[in-house]
């Protein structure tokens, strides 16, 4: 499935974060969303989702509006994964991951045999087979977060929008997940956003959004968009450049 972004704006506050904004997501497309703090990076997936509405502009999935998708209907197409939760959840683990399922229920009388299956995928994709009667509030910020990713894959969508999905997480979660990313673009054609802050990760995305937090953004793809100049614009500091293509790492120079 495609997700289409067209002509939009984004304001907060009276200040317009990104403007006339055009943008595709196409099937097995990984894009990373670039940006300083308060940038609208948060701003711009929750519009994609369909839980705030842009100032102008349409967004769609296969060309249909997103607006027009009942939560449930839109559910079975397209997940998100928030920055941040309102509430603990009390429950257990398995119990948490399952959440993922609420979309396909087709009864009020529990789940189904390809329910629990794919929650059992889940949890073992993510390292947490041996936390799964865990209760979730006793768990560390970087197991939550796998536990919260184990649960959108459990939900199964065609098309993620990942908000700082490696927050928390240690190096080699890290990389199992953009791991676990590419598996499935490539075997389901799943398609994904991600909001990175690692710009070393940013690198092995196929196409690059920068936005500004002026209006401005720019759109290419990683060996465009990913030089020097360029993110010390964005960033506002300067920045080195080592390596190339999906090996090329950036950092800071003090």
């Amino acid at each position: 499935m495609k997700l289409r972004a067209e002509n939009l704006t984004l304001e907060i506050g009276g200040r317009v974060l990104c403007h006339d904004l055009t943008v595709e997501l196409a099937p097995g497309e990984l894009l990373g969303v670039l940006g300083c703090n308060g940038s609208g990076k948060t701003t711009l997936l929750h519009t994609l989702a369909g839980l705030t509405a842009p100032a102008a502009g349409t967004i769609t999935i296969d060309e249909r509006v997103v607006a027009g998708f009942a939560r449930r209907e839109l559910g079975r197409t397209l997940g998100i994964l928030l920055q941040h939760e309102d509430q603990d959840f009390w429950g257990s683990v398995r119990d948490y991951v399952m959440l993922g399922r609420y979309p396909h229920t087709r009864s009020l009388f529990g789940w189904h045999a390809d329910d629990e299956a794919a929650v059992d995928q889940a949890i073992s994709t993510f390292d947490l087979t041996t936390l799964a009667t865990r209760a979730y509030v006793t768990l560390s910020g970087g197991e939550r977060q796998r536990a919260r990713l184990a649960q959108l894959w459990a939900q199964n969508p065609s098309l993620m929008l990942l908000d700082e999905p490696l927050q928390h997480l240690d190096l080699r979660h890290q990389l199992q997940t953009l791991e676990h990313l590419c598996a499935v673009r490539h075997t389901s054609g799943v398609a994904a956003a991600l909001v990175l802050h690692d710009l070393t990760y940013a690198a092995r995305c196929d196409r690059i959004l920068m936005l500004y937090g002026d209006g401005r953004h720019a759109i290419g793809t990683a060996t465009e968009l990913l030089q020097a100049g360029r993110l010390a614009d964005l960033y506002g500091c300067r920045i080195a450049a080592f390596g190339e293509g999906a090996n090329a790492h950036f950092i800071p120079v003090i």
